[in-house]
């Protein structure tokens, strides 16, 4: 394959530094976030994609961002956001959340909240092997537990998304350790016991974090009657979620015992559950059209083989063990910025890799490690990234206010950069 030239790779690449100056810049400068609309920027950045894209005919650029906004991993999460915000509100107007809520101020004493949703995200998101399925579960918990307590919602959403990421990094059923593993040729058992090893620190010192911060928090006075009956649908969603059904069928169940429990409790008729689901529904298009934009424009990206230009610049200067594991982590993370997916990172540059890890001596399970918990941790991170959107979405925030609060990302890719520097497992080393 011919070399990409600088500029050719920077043109590629273009419109994500478009969208970065186009909605964080501007955005720091008014010292404003919703200034510029996040559906905007990647609108503008989207029809500059399209335009300076290669010379090929309008249409079939065109077709090409169309294309990368309804791949079937794309319009499956568009599935889930339009499943989760009708159960999300469905379960809101009949007294779910606040029922869910109560239980759980009741159980926790309130210095140890932040503390306990971080360990059931971490939990629940081991058992289940995602953090899309435990975002859904927690988030319109945490943000009432949040609005109950005078706490910041972007900081609750972020302990959940946090949480959430521990598993999707961890879990044997998880699809980055099936990506990671298949790539680089190890057991997933041999991977997990490197992973555990750089990440479980990580989450020790995230928890203890949490219980310090919390020390500040107090829970109402008088707390509700809680009406437990209500809690049944979350309570079905989280034993069903750990059970390891599918996501969308999880909240399929869920809405329909919105709909049992609402209208047989007066909590609403059937008109009033329609509604409120249409509601919800409606509530996500925002982010529904976010993910599309987003999709489309890495799309144009990749076609244009901006991704290709990132690996070859990455890869041309590795020296020794270290630069070449920092090459890996650094290309992964690079990538999922450019993708938007950590699994589809791992995938795309699992193959060169597993070239680089032959050739300088890297451990396979150490090298599928690094690409796990940095596919991770780059994921974690950007506000465009499907985590970030659905937990913004149900939070109804900004995505940019939950980014500050999202320690525990950026814990794990700082305990991977220590892994690198200080040999560490040494074992793996």
């Amino acid at each position: 394959m011919a070399e990409i030239n600088n500029k050719k790779g920077i043109l590629a690449l273009s419109p994500l530094i478009v969208f970065i100056v186009l909605y964080l810049v501007t955005s720091i400068i008014a010292a404003d976030f919703y200034k510029v609309p996040i559906t905007v920027a990647f609108m503008i950045s989207s029809i500059y994609a399209i335009a300076t894209s290669e010379k090929k005919p309008l249409a079939e650029r065109i077709n090409v961002f169309s294309k990368g906004a309804g791949t079937n991993n794309m319009m499956l999460m568009l599935w889930i956001f339009v499943l989760a915000g009708a159960f999300a509100d469905a379960a809101k107007e009949m007294g779910s959340i606040d029922a869910t809520v109560n239980f759980t101020l009741n159980v926790l004493p309130s210095n140890l909240l932040l503390a306990g949703i971080f360990l059931a995200a971490c939990l629940i998101s081991i058992s289940i092997g995602t953090s899309v399925g435990t975002i859904v579960a927690l988030i319109p918990i945490s943000t009432g537990i949040a609005q109950s307590t005078g706490t910041d919602t972007a900081l609750m959403a972020a302990i959940v998304v946090g949480g959430s990421f521990f598993g999707d990094n961890l879990s044997f059923i998880s699809d980055t350790t099936v990506a990671a593993t298949h790539t680089q040729g190890c057991r997933m058992k041999d991977k997990f016991l490197v992973n555990i090893h750089i990440v479980l620190p990580a989450a020790v010192i995230i928890f203890i974090a949490y219980i310090f911060i919390g020390l500040n928090i107090h829970g109402p006075e008088k707390i509700e009657h809680i009406n437990y009956i209500h809690i049944l649908p979350y309570l079905i969603v989280f034993v069903t979620a750990i059970l390891g059904i599918n996501v969308m069928a999880v909240l399929t169940l869920g809405i329909a015992m919105t709909g049992i429990i609402g209208i047989s409790r007066g909590a609403y008729d059937v008109y009033g559950w329609f509604h409120s689901m249409g509601n919800g529904i409606i509530g996500m298009g925002e982010l529904i059209i976010i993910t599309m934009l987003a999709g489309g424009m890495l799309e144009i990206i990749r076609m244009n083989r901006g991704i290709d230009y990132i690996m070859s610049k990455l890869t041309s200067h590795i020296n020794g063990k270290r630069g070449a594991e920092f090459s890996i982590a650094l290309l992964v993370a690079v990538v999922d910025v450019c993708t938007a997916n950590n699994t589809v990172s791992i995938i795309t540059v699992g193959g060169i890799a597993k070239k680089i890890s032959d050739r300088y001596g890297v451990d396979s399970r150490k090298s599928a490690s690094i690409l796990d918990t940095m596919s991770c941790c780059a994921q974690g991170i950007i506000p465009y990234g499907a985590q970030i959107l659905m937990a913004a979405g149900l939070a109804r925030l900004n995505p940019i206010y939950i980014i500050p609060y999202l320690y525990y990302p950026f814990a794990i890719g700082l305990m991977t950069i220590f892994a690198i520097l200080f040999r560490y497992p040494k074992k793996f080393s």
